[in-house]
């Protein structure tokens, strides 16, 4: 494969990833989060409840960092703690009906500006695209996995 290629790919790739992530900021202008609550709360929505140790591995957040954040979201009503029902000791965050309904109104608004972008396209192109993006994803989680 040309060197050239693979720059052009990796370009255009973080060059899209940085204007949907600016689309997500603009979007969370009509939310009462920040962009690092979204983020949890994508983890939150993606994976369950998770401990504050898990979720700082996740946002790549020292422990404390992600404890203050977890305390702005819970006075918010977006998450809460909950003990381990199996280990008391252990405490799980839990996404909660308010920071669910936000995850689901942001992910629409995004989806709604790629559609928009998309129409452009055909339906053949739309399909190969996203069943390439997806063979690509899965890829690159097998590599990381190795």
């Amino acid at each position: 494969m040309e060197e050239q290629k693979v720059y052009e790919i990796e370009r255009s790739l973080r060059m899209i990833a940085q204007m949907i992530k600016q689309k997500g900021r603009e979007i969370l202008n009509q939310f009462p989060i920040t962009p690092p609550q979204f983020i949890a709360l994508q983890w939150l929505s993606e994976k369950g409840d998770m401990t504050i140790g898990d979720l700082s591995g996740r946002m790549y957040l020292a422990f404390s960092t992600t404890t203050d954040l977890i305390d702005r979201m819970e006075k918010n009503d977006l998450v809460e703690r909950v003990r381990d029902q199996n280990d008391r000791r252990v405490v799980r965050i839990h996404l909660l009906d308010k920071g669910k309904k936000i995850i689901e109104e942001v992910i629409i608004q995004r989806q709604e500006y790629l559609k928009d972008i998309l129409y452009i396209f055909s339906d053949e192109d739309v399909d190969f695209l996203e069943k390439n993006l997806h063979h690509l994803y899965e890829e690159m989680k097998r590599k990381r996995g190795k």
